[in-house]
């Protein structure tokens, strides 16, 4: 095409389109013509890049648990108020219940992750709710890993004559447990497969471990002295 054809083209364009010839326009928009006879055809390619919208900050709570609850699973709703948008983008405030079922042998720090669950936003990702696992403090047991302690508190008697523990479990069973030997102060009973579940295989368990807390007499006679010697020696 020649000097005087592409002006003449370009003329024609601004004439009748309103914009300049696609030899002067290549932002945003790319154009294509094709010259046919003694007509011009149009086409468009839309280039345009659009970035991914952004996504709010996880939302972060703690789900306190029962020793209980992460022994034998649970089922927790919570309840939530957030933001929807309609398809107008207007928001309005909802309520929804989350159900979590807690598995047997969850630790405290286990994280329960509801994507997307956040306030919605125009152009904006909403964040994803977070529960973070916590412990209730326990009356009777404390958790260490897999493994549970109890303490029992046992006469100097009781340590030298032997002991009968006797225990519920966090399902509700019952142990008795005869303790024949010589309790002394750094002493515990380990009890196999009694501790808490172990996450991905519940039936194996950590272990029970029974400490004791030995109360010694603040004071004894001259009578009770003379037995403990005859029965320890000197």
């Amino acid at each position: 095409m020649t000097s005087h054809s592409r002006a003449a083209v370009d003329a024609i364009f601004a004439e009748s389109f309103g914009f300049n010839s696609p030899n002067q326009n290549t932002r945003g928009t790319e154009l294509s013509i094709n010259i046919q006879g003694d007509g011009i055809v149009r086409s468009f390619e839309e280039s345009v890049v659009v970035s991914a919208p952004g996504k709010d900050p996880a939302i972060k709570h703690t789900l306190s648990c029962s020793l209980e609850e992460l022994y034998q699973g649970a089922t927790k709703r919570v309840k939530i108020t957030r933001q929807v948008a309609d398809r107008r983008g207007l928001t309005r405030e909802t309520e929804e219940i989350l159900t979590i079922d807690t598995k047997p042998g969850w630790k405290k720090g286990t994280q329960i992750t509801f994507e997307e669950k956040g306030n919605e936003r125009p152009n904006i990702t909403p964040a994803d709710v977070v529960f973070i696992v916590d412990e209730k403090p326990h009356s009777e047991f404390t958790r260490d890993g897999n493994d549970l302690i109890v303490t029992r508190r046992i006469s100097v008697t009781e340590a030298f004559t032997g002991y009968t523990g006797r225990i519920i479990t966090l399902d509700g069973r019952n142990l008795t447990l005869p303790i024949n030997d010589v309790i002394h102060p750094n002493y515990q009973k380990v009890v196999p497969n009694e501790g808490m579940p172990i996450l991905g295989d519940p039936s194996k368990r950590g272990v029970l471990k029974i400490k004791f807390d030995i109360r010694f007499p603040t004071r004894i006679n001259a009578l009770q002295k003379a037995g403990m010697r005859r029965l320890f020696g000197p």
